[in-house]
């Protein structure tokens, strides 16, 4: 059998049945968002993307920290080096722009992305968060947007994303404060979707990852596709955005087949409640 798991600069691959899980693997810096980790991103996504056996994407971290944030050696290393960098404000304009073209095409992967997070997810490590679909969180788990601690503003779309899921006041404070915040908050705050115990974080994540399996692939993805233009058009446009999607739907395998078993009374491949009861029972574990 083909070996699809991959091991990259500071992170890896593997892919578990139709789950692929994405792990920060240099826990020395507490998976610091390094050059190595953004390039192993960009490695990354585009393998998920072109591989139709995924079909989902679990993103998780090592040692105990999801992402601690920004490489701050390096940001020492373009103070004191020596040979400063000409053009200092250009080449930093320069990083961020490739930066947010890989978490673009992280944000727009169609196909579920989950965070599993443990342990700190500051700066960066909170926007590579706020980027997948769901976070499902460790009890120890902490966000954190510092940046304003280091005296710059949130980037990675954080002030454009945070926003748009908890509301303008409650981002404000999260951006403004740069106040670090547990599990239990996160949750009430709407941006966790579940909290579990530190060792069952993975297999938390898996599980949820897993119920995506039987799910309308075309269908899923241009659900997600839609619901990242939703606050960027007007109605009229997102009606036509809509159409032409729903028009790919109604002629897919995928619908055809949920047609005719619901005609034929046989149950639905993709049922969620189904689902997450039936990997409970065989797991072992209760339904949630």
């Amino acid at each position: 059998m083909e070996n699809r798991d991959q091991e990259y600069r500071e992170s890896r691959l593997s892919i578990r049945g139709e789950v692929a899980v994405f792990t920060h693997a240099n826990p020395g810096q507490r998976n610091a968002l390094t050059q190595g980790l953004r390039m192993d991103y960009a490695e990354m996504i585009e393998r998920v993307r072109s591989d139709d056996a995924v079909k989902a994407l679990v993103l998780t971290g090592s040692g105990g920290s999801f992402c601690a944030g920004a490489d701050i050696r390096a940001m020492r290393d373009r103070f004191t080096g020596v040979t400063p960098e000409r053009d200092a404000g250009d080449a930093a304009r320069s990083r961020i722009l490739q930066l947010q073209d890989w978490l673009e095409r992280l944000r727009g992967v169609e196909k579920p992305v989950i965070a599993a997070v443990d342990g700190p997810a500051f700066g960066a490590g909170f926007s590579i968060a706020l980027a997948a679909d769901f976070i499902v969180a460790s009890q120890t788990a902490t966000f954190s947007m510092v940046f304003n601690r280091l005296g710059v503003l949130p980037d990675m779309g954080a002030i454009h994303i945070l926003p748009r899921l908890i509301g303008l006041a409650k981002a404000r404070d999260l951006l403004m404060t740069a106040r670090p915040i547990g599990a239990e908050e996160a949750v009430a705050l709407g941006l966790v979707y579940e909290v579990c115990g530190p060792d069952a974080l993975l297999d938390t994540a898996l599980d949820l990852a897993g119920r995506f399996a039987k799910a309308p692939q075309p269908a899923i993805g241009l659900t997600k596709r839609l619901l990242n233009r939703s606050f960027e058009v007007d109605y009229g446009t997102f009606v036509d955005l809509e159409g032409c999607a729903q028009s790919a739907c109604a002629t897919s395998a995928d619908h055809r087949d949920a047609v005719m078993r619901f005609l034929d009374r046989e149950p639905a491949r993709y049922d969620w409640d189904r689902l997450a009861s039936k990997r409970a029972a065989l797991s072992g574990k209760e339904s949630t």
